[in-house]
Formats: C-alpha cells, structure tokens, sequence
C-alpha cells in the first residue's frame, strides 16, 4: 500500500505540475517570440535610420559639389574682373597723363593768345612744328575737362 499511496502522491504532484509547467513554458513562449518581435523591429528601425543616413550623406555630398563648382566659377569671374579693373586702372593713368599734356599744352597756347613764335628752347624748336601748331589752334574751342569721378579707383 505504501507504494500504491506513494504512487498516487507523486502521480497527483505530476498532474497538478503539469498544467503549471505548460502555462509556465507558454508563458515564456510567449516572452521569446515578443523578444523577437521587439528585435526584428529594432533592426528594422536601425536599418531605416543608417539609409537616412546614407541618403543624407549623399545629399550633402551633392550639395558639397554644387557649392565647390559655384566658388570655382566666382573665383574664376573674380580673377577675369581683377585683370580687367587692372587695364582700365593702366588705360585711366595712360588717358589722365595725355589730358594734363593737353591741359598744358592748351594753357600755353592760351598764355601766348594761340600764336606760337619760334621761341621754343630746346631742339623743339622747329619751324614746322611751330606753324602746325599754330594750324591746329584754329580748330580748338574749348579745354579738355576730366571728371573727379573717373579718377577713383
């Protein structure tokens, strides 16, 4: 009898672990597929943010290109200006010495009442350059005036 009693026992321990037991492994079951879940999500979110940010990447590199290839064009419009400010600074000294020559050239001319005798000192003193200028002096009415403007730089 005892071990019919001891038999019974453990056959009743057995059969009410038995259902703890299976609701215990659904339970974690249950845990380990919502454990899964939770990490394919996880990868899914990490991978969705790493092609953010590799299209951002590329973005940024294209709009990286765009501004190099928009300074390149500048500096080269820039260089283009600056050679082009240079010769008109060298035509603007050229042309301000050939306006005071004039201007001096007309004040002599407006000192001696537009008739050049061949008092000239210097080897300039030639007959014919002399009755050319008094030629050409007929012809000239007024001075030749230089805006202040056009001597800023």
């Amino acid at each position: 009898m005892d071990s019919s009693s001891s038999g019974t026992t453990s056959s009743s321990i057995q059969t009410s672990s038995g259902p703890e037991e299976s609701l215990m492994e659904q339970r974690k079951r249950k845990r380990m597929l919502s454990n899964r879940e939770s990490a394919r999500r996880s990868r899914m979110k990490k991978q969705k943010l790493l092609d953010d940010l590799t299209a951002q990447v590329n973005q940024l590199k294209k709009e990286n290109d765009e501004i190099a290839t928009s300074v390149s064009i500048t500096t080269q419009h820039y260089l283009t200006v600056e050679a082009e400010n240079s010769v008109l600074r060298a035509q603007l000294d050229e042309l301000s010495h050939r306006l005071e020559s004039l201007n001096d050239i007309i004040g002599f001319l407006d000192n001696t009442n537009g008739i050049c005798s061949n008092s000239l000192p210097g080897p300039e003193s030639d007959g014919f350059l002399v009755s050319q200028m008094n030629m050409n002096m007929f012809y000239m009415n007024q001075l030749l005036m230089a805006s202040s403007d056009a001597l800023l730089y």
